[in-house]
C-alpha cells in the first residue's frame, strides 16, 4: 500500500494532530509534526541535552522514540475510524551516528490489514544522511473514551 490511495479527511487529520498534542514523551524532547498525509507522517526532533548521549550524538532511545511515534501516526492515518494504534513490535537498525541540529523521521505504511499495520521509518539527519531504518508492526484498537 502506498498510503496515497485516498486523501486524509480533515476530521481524521484534526484527530491525529490532537493526539500528537498529547504525546508527552516526544513533545518533552522537543519533537514536532512536520507533515501528515494518508499513510505517511514526518516528524522532526531538534538536538539538545534531552536527546543527547555522552558522545554528543542523538541517543539511540531518542531515535527509537522518534521513529516509533512517526510510524504510529502514519498507521493511525489508515486505521479504521474510531481506532487508535499501539506498537506491537519494531526492529531498528542504527546505520551511522546521528549528529547535527535535527533529525527527520519519515514514516510510510507498507501494508494496512484488518488486524495489523506494517510501517517503515527512515531517520535522517539535517543533511539527509540516513541514520536509522525501522520497520514496525502496529495493532489498531478501538479508541478508549476519555475519563470524566
Amino acid at each position: 500500500m502506498s498510503g496515497n490511495d485516498k486523501a486524509l479527511t480533515a476530521e481524521r487529520r484534526d484527530s491525529i494532530v490532537a493526539s500528537f498534542g498529547r504525546q508527552g514523551v516526544l513533545l518533552g524532547m522537543g519533537g514536532r509534526m512536520a507533515s501528515l498525509d494518508m499513510g505517511r507522517c514526518t516528524l522532526e526532533l531538534p538536538f539538545g541535552d534531552a536527546v543527547a548521549q555522552q558522545h554528543g550524538f542523538f541517543a539511540g532511545g531518542a531515535i527509537g522514540t522518534l521513529a516509533d511515534v512517526a510510524g504510529g501516526y502514519a498507521a493511525m492515518s489508515v486505521a479504521p475510524a474510531g481506532h487508535d494504534v499501539l506498537t506491537l513490535e519494531y526492529k531498528i537498525n542504527f546505520l551511522r551516528p546521528a549528529t547535527g541540529a535535527m533529525l527527520i523521521a519519515e514514516a510510510a505504511v507498507l501494508r494496512a490489514g484488518r488486524l495489523m499495520i506494517v510501517t517503515r521509518v527512515d531517520v535522517f539527519d539535517a543533511e539527509r544522511r540516513l541514520c536509522a531504518a525501522m520497520q514496525q508492526s502496529i495493532v489498531p484498537h478501538a479508541a478508549a473514551k476519555a475519563a470524566s
